[in-house]
């Protein structure tokens, strides 16, 4: 939703928040990959940032999906993973943290993320507030 495009919806625009588009796995020579990716991977972590203390390379998080983002900007990387390649499994452009692994469903990991975001956001309000 916060990229340019998506070959889920195609010739639908996204919010484009994010220059770039997300695109379906195809994994040529590797039938033995299965498409939607769903299972525990341990994540490279590429930035420093709020929402990621706590987290460190190597911990595991759970992924459901068929697609994965591509944003023009690699600097945008907050975190990858693999599977039969190399893929973005998070972004983040100033307040904006987006990830394609599902946090609810990784153990401690994912919850200390939700708790880093709502932190955040409570520092935020705070600031404004103030």
């Amino acid at each position: 939703m916060v990229f340019d495009e998506s070959e889920e919806s195609p010739g639908v625009k996204g919010l484009g928040i994010i220059r770039g588009k997300v695109i379906r796995f195809k994994f040529p020579g590797h039938q033995n990959l299965k498409v939607p990716h769903m299972g525990w991977n341990q994540v490279n972590i590429l930035k420093n940032t709020d929402i990621l203390n706590g987290i460190e390379p190597g911990n595991w998080f759970y992924f459901v999906h068929s697609y994965y983002a591509v944003p023009e900007d690699k600097g945008l990387n907050a975190i990858t993973t693999e599977y039969g390649i190399e893929f973005t499994a998070a972004v983040q452009r100033g307040n904006l943290f987006a990830c394609q692994f599902h946090p609810e469903k990784s153990s401690d990991r994912g919850l200390r993320i939700l708790r880093n975001f709502a932190l955040k956001c409570s520092e935020s309000t705070t600031e404004k507030a103030v």
